[in-house]
This record gives C-alpha cells, sequence and structure tokens, in this order.
C-alpha cells in the first residue's frame, strides 16, 4: 500500500496553486473604473464584479496555504472499506490527495474521514457524505507509522506489528493492548521495607520483563477516539469544554481543535487565536506540538505574561515592579470569584470618565472600601471571609491606594509596587469603566478562537477578562479537570459554579473517559489517592496493562539518593532515549536531589526551576507543581512521606498529578513512615515494616 501511494504521488502532477496576476490585474482595473467616476449602470456592475474577484483572489490564496502531501509520510491511517460488495482503500493524513487509484484524504476536513474516527473494524457505518448515504463496513482498518518513506509500524485489532532487523523476516509481532478498568480498592502498589526492593530495576517488570520496546510513536491525530473527534469538529461559534481525567486528551483536543477549526477558517491561524496556559513549561511544550499539526501562527502564552504585558501597555503611568509580600488573606480574595461582582458594585455606584485613572481608582476602591466588601461578599459568598479578615483586606487596600496616588502624582519614594494578581484586576476594571482591552495598534483586541488549558487553575475573573476578549463568534474552547486543581485559592469548586460566576449558563461539558497516557496500574493508583475526592462513581477506563507502582522506604535521604542513581543509571543504559522525571513535593527538596544525583554522576541529569524543561531524553528532577500538564516514560516521586504529604485535599491532588505524569512506570520513595494518603492505596493487608 505504501509503495503504491509513493508511486502515484512521486509521479502525480503538481499542486502549486494557479497565478493570481490575472485576477489582481483586474481588480486593479475596475478599481480604476471605479474611482474615475463611471456611470451609475456601470458601476453597480464593477463593483460586483470587483466583489467576484476579490473572492476568486481569496481563494486562490488559499488553495496555495494548504497542506501539501509528504511523500515522505503521506498518511498515518488506512481503511478498507466494504460497500455494495465492492472494497476500496482509503487512507487517512494530513493532506487531501486523490489521483487515479490511490485516496488520501486530510483528517480535518474530508466528510470520509469520519468513518476512521467514529467506526471500528468489522462495523457496519451510515453517513451523510457528499449529499447521499453511505453504507458500509470497516473491512479493515489500521493505525500506521511511516518515517522517511519507511513502514515502521502497523497497528490493527489483531495485533501491532514493529520492523525489528533482528526478526527472521524483518518483523516482530507485540501482544495487543487490551484495554482494562482503572480503579479498584488497593492492589496497585508493591511496598518494600528498608532493606527490600534492592534489586528492582526501572524499565523492567516485577518478573524482569522489558516494559518499553519501542520508541516509535504514532501520529497522534491517528489516534483520536470517536468522543474527542466529535469535540475537535464542533462549529466554530460558542463554548466547548472539555473535562476528563489526567491523560486522557484534554489538551491534545484543545489543539486539534485549532488545527481543524483553521483549515476553514484561515484567521483561527493567526495571532487572532490565544492559547493560554498555566505555566511556562506547558507553553513550550505547545509551542512543538502546534507546528505539527500546520499550525504555526496563534499566540501560546501564560496568562500571567499575557495580563503583564497589557498592563504594562494599558497603564504604563503605574511602576513595574511587583511585590511579593502581599498577605495571604490578601491574596485569597483577589483570587476569590467574589471580586467579580466587587468590582461591578463599584464601577456601578462611582460615576466616573472612562479612562485608565478612573479604573486605577476603581481598582483601589474596590479593594480598600470596608462596606463595599462587606455588602457584596454578604450578598454571593456568606461566611468565606471574617470580620477580621475583610478589615485586613481593607486596611491593605486603603494603604496601597494611597500609595499609588502618591506614586501617579510623582513621588517615586512611595510603595506602590502591585503584585501579579492586580494585573487581571486592572484589566476587568478597564473593561468594565473604558471598554474593550486594546492591542498595539490602538485597536480593540477581538480573537477569533480563545482555548485555555487547564482552565481549574485560573480564578473565574482571569477567565471573564479573556473570554470578553473574544469576538462575536465567542469561539472558545475549555479544557480542565478539578481533581489535579492545585491552586486552592483560585475559587474553582465545581462546573456548575464556575459558570454561575462567568455568568455563562446552560453550558454542557463533554466529559473525556479513557486515560491514553498510563497504564491500569499507575491510573488505578492515582485514583486511590484521590479518594473521596474522586467525581466519577465509575473509574476511568485506562488502555494497557504495566507493571504495579512500588514503594521503596528509607532511613535517610543518602540511602534514598543511592538507590536512585543505581536505578537511573541502569535505565540509561538499556534505554539512552528515555524521558524521566525525579519529582519532589517542594524545589528545595528536588534541589538536594538534583546535587545527589550529580556527585552520583547520572547521566544527563538536570534541575528544572521555573518550567524550563528541555523536552529531550534525560532525567529532569523538580517539584510536582512544574510538572503539571507534561508526561514523562518514567516518573519517580520522592520523599511521600507523612510529613510532605498529610491527608488533606491538597496533598490528594498533588500526588494525583505527580503519578499521572507518568506512561511507563511509577516509583515512589519514602524517608521514614508514608503519607498516610500512600498508606491507604497499598496492597490491602501488606502493611509496610518500620523504616
Amino acid at each position: 500500500m505504501l509503495d503504491r501511494v509513493r508511486a502515484v504521488v512521486d509521479a502525480g502532477p503538481s499542486r502549486a496553486a494557479p497565478s493570481e496576476r490575472a485576477v489582481v490585474a483586474e481588480l486593479e482595473h475596475l478599481r480604476d473604473a471605479l474611482v474615475g467616476g463611471s456611470e451609475a449602470k456601470d458601476a453597480a456592475a464593477n463593483l460586483e464584479r470587483m466583489h467576484q474577484h476579490e473572492a476568486l483572489l481569496k481563494q486562490l490564496r488559499s488553495s496555495r496555504q494548504a497542506p501539501q502531501i509528504d511523500p515522505l509520510c503521506p498518511y498515518f491511517a488506512h481503511l478498507r472499506l466494504r460497500e455494495d460488495g465492492r472494497e476500496w482503500d482509503l487512507c487517512v493524513g494530513r493532506a487531501t490527495y486523490i489521483e487515479r487509484d490511490v485516496s488520501v484524504v486530510d483528517w480535518r476536513n474530508a466528510p470520509i474521514s469520519r468513518i476512521f474516527y467514529r467506526y471500528r473494524e468489522g462495523e457496519e457505518y451510515e453517513e451523510e457524505i457528499a449529499g447521499r448515504i453511505r453504507l458500509g463496513t470497516v473491512a479493515a482498518r489500521r493505525h500506521v507509522t511511516v518515517r522517511s518513506g519507511v513502514l515502521e509500524r502497523v497497528e490493527s485489532p489483531a495485533g501491532r506489528w514493529e520492523r525489528d532487523p533482528q526478526a527472521p523476516n524483518g518483523w516482530r509481532q507485540d501482544a495487543t493492548d487490551v484495554p482494562h478498568l482503572a480503579g479498584g480498592e488497593g492492589a496497585t502498589v508493591a511496598a518494600y521495607t528498608a532493606t527490600e526492593g534492592g534489586q528492582r530495576q526501572l524499565g523492567f517488570d516485577t518478573r524482569g520483563a522489558r516494559i518499553r520496546r519501542s520508541k516509535v510513536l504514532p501520529d497522534i491525530a491517528g489516534l483520536i477516539d470517536p468522543t474527542q473527534f466529535e469535540v475537535i469538529t464542533r462549529p466554530g461559534s460558542g463554548l466547548v469544554v472539555v473535562r476528563g481525567t489526567a491523560g486522557s486528551g484534554k489538551t491534545t483536543v484543545a489543539l486539534h481543535r485549532i488545527a481543524y477549526l483553521a483549515y476553514d477558517d484561515p484567521q483561527v491561524d493567526s495571532a487572532r487565536t490565544l492559547v493560554v496556559v498555566f505555566s511556562p513549561a506547558l507553553r513550550r511544550y505547545i509551542a512543538h506540538v502546534l507546528p505539527a499539526l500546520d499550525v504555526g501562527r496563534v499566540a501560546i502564552r501564560t496568562f500571567a505574561e499575557w495580563a503583564s504585558e497589557l498592563r504594562h501597555r494599558l497603564f504604563p503611568n503605574l511602576p513595574r515592579e511587583t511585590r511579593d509580600d502581599t498577605p495571604a488573606v490578601v491574596h485569597r480574595l483577589k483570587l476569590h470569584p467574589a471580586m467579580l461582582s466587587v468590582l461591578d458594585a463599584q464601577c456601578r455606584r462611582q460615576r466616573g470618565g472612562a479612562s485608565w485613572r478612573q479604573a486605577v481608582d476603581d481598582w483601589g476602591s474596590a479593594l480598600g472600601d470596608r462596606g463595599l466588601l462587606g455588602e457584596v461578599l454578604a450578598r454571593v459568598a456568606p461566611g468565606t471571609f471574617s470580620d477580621d479578615e475583610l478589615d485586613r483586606v481593607a486596611t491593605w487596600g486603603r494603604d496601597r491606594h494611597r500609595e499609588i496616588g502618591a506614586w501617579l502624582g510623582g513621588d517615586r519614594h512611595a510603595e506602590a509596587a502591585l503584585d501579579s494578581l492586580d494585573d487581571a484586576l486592572l484589566l476587568r476594571a478597564w473593561q468594565l469603566r473604558v471598554g474593550p482591552l486594546v492591542g498595539p495598534a490602538g485597536r480593540p483586541i477581538r480573537y477569533r478562537h480563545l482555548a485555555i488549558d487547564e482552565v481549574q487553575d485560573f480564578s473565574p475573573l482571569e477567565v471573564r477578562v479573556l473570554l470578553d476578549c473574544t469576538d462575536d463568534h465567542r469561539s472558545v474552547t475549555l479544557a480542565g479537570d478539578t481533581q489535579q486543581h492545585v491552586m486552592q485559592d483560585a475559587g474553582f469548586t465545581s462546573w456548575d459554579a464556575f459558570f454561575d460566576w462567568l455568568g455563562v449558563e446552560g453550558t454542557a461539558v463533554d466529559t473525556l473517559k479513557i486515560s491514553y497516557r498510563s497504564s491500569h496500574q499507575i491510573v488505578a493508583f492515582a485514583q486511590a489517592v484521590l479518594g473521596p475526592l474522586r467525581e466519577d462513581a465509575d473509574p476511568p477506563m485506562a488502555t494497557r496493562p504495566g507493571p504495579p507502582v512500588e514503594l521503596f522506604r528509607f532511613t535517610d535521604q543518602g540511602a534514598a539518593v543511592a538507590f536512585l542513581a543505581d536505578g537511573l543509571q541502569a535505565l540509561l543504559r538499556v534505554e539512552p532515549h528515555a524521558a524521566v522525571a525525579v519529582l519532589a513535593p517542594t524545589l528545595d527538596v528536588a534541589r538536594a536531589y538534583h546535587r545527589g544525583l550529580e556527585l552520583a554522576e547520572v547521566p544527563r541529569v538536570r534541575l528544572v526551576v521555573e518550567g524550563e524543561f528541555p523536552f529531550v531524553p534525560g532525567v529532569d528532577v523538580t517539584d510536582v507543581a512544574q510538572a503539571k500538564g507534561l508526561e514523562f516514560d518514567y516518573v519517580v516521586l520522592v520523599d511521600v512521606s507523612a510529613d510532605r504529604y498529610p491527608d488533606s485535599a491538597a496533598a490528594r491532588r498533588l500526588l494525583h498529578v505527580g503519578a499521572t505524569r507518568a506512561i511507563h512506570q511509577l516509583w515512589l520513595t519514602s524517608i521514614g513512615t508514608p503519607s498516610p494518603i500512600v498508606r491507604d492505596a497499598l496492597v490491602p493487608g501488606a502493611t509496610p515494616g518500620p523504616a
């Protein structure tokens, strides 16, 4: 099949778009006629012809930008369809190419590609395509991996075959991964005492068999399941909300939705699309992924970066310096969704001009007026803050307002520095008082499409600011999982409450229920760690088995580092291209482990701070929160002790996030007594011995 497709593509006609020169010349002629004052009847006809030629020019330019088939990787999936007693082959790829007996269709826009995503091998299909109903059966359905013109892997329900020069016929068949339901109480963790587990190796299961033999990954577009495909192909206008467990493909869906929308609307693949993420690490990851989907011009920013840049542009007279001494109770109120109502009440009660100075005054008054705070919070969030807490917030707010006023009056000794949360508050005050936020050219910011990933870690006020920057299409994709909620003060409690705060009614949430990233054992452990925080009665489905999650106990950190160094060195000898994460509860603990692993001369070990992941093979050592949204072949959660992870909602979510970063294997280490959260997830009756 591959040889036939490549031969036809190589011998086929050029797909270059026709020249636009003649169309442009005719447009110039029509323009000159209109400017020259042609008669009314001629002017109307010329104007109509001008519109027709403009449409033709747009079509020509759009065709030039359309993706072209890659002869070295023409498709990632193959269907054999049976209709009316006849069988024919259809390939699915990144570009459409129909020539002679070869049919390759673009997954994004060809209606017939729906059959690949919606039906499985052996199933009957019924789809309306090109105005008529097509009835048939999927006789064969294959995922394929083609690199540099060479077929390297074929997957089907019958099994998976991978190219292997050592195999007798050049191919090796692996067992098919069978889906397993995750969850279950315990039976997911192998626990060792301080003197056990010394012979275990990363990359091997408990029987000594290699976990991961293939380093070849299939094209991700070929792995989209029917539920994901339905979400991706929703109409461009309106709000799409994607919820799902860790590893279920929320980010994948959001990014492929952008690629799908951009195919028909070139404005989507431009700076008019904004992807907002929580961390710099996820921003860099997405910047690697989108170009592979033929989307290379969208803006990808963390909210902090985006808001800071806008605040400095719209409020250039305010100090650029930021402070980090904001009291915790003030920090909590600034993130609380009630601030939406507080700012709105302030702007409605206070008359003022549509100016940046009035917006600054609204911001200061909203935080410093004790009466306003008490009145609004009693109405929208009763009992959330005590009277004493509101007194302290108002005192802090009045002091900051006074210092800002002194600064604007020319006093450069005033303590007027703002904290990072003030950016969103000031931008919201601008929207309420002045109007739309404006870009560098002074025009209102109106995004064609907005995608927010990990939305559960943004405050409703931050999301409201972003939503009000979309155009009339209101094309928005929100992706999140409340079970991975690590920003405890952001005010996200549930989807319904979140939508209520935003004022978005009747919004449906699409739930992804299959976890593709991690093995059954890892997913089961991660669900057990959540305990009472689990949101669904039915556990997510994992697509493959793996070795048990393993817990190793040590008497001191030095012993843990030595054990880990041996395990990592052995792994990297047999898997030099493995991506490993050593995740600590805090960055200080991560620094200690990094120093130890460097002393032990573990190759390619890196300390990651501020999300600076290199996305290359090796060992990244960091804290759990920084790894959120990413994935690694192997993960070691270090110091999962009782003092580091007490039985609290925050600790449960953090352990859940750390565990679900792992694709193939998860280890845990503990100095002294393990966390009660981990102990509850151990094999029933297997109580670890004393350290």
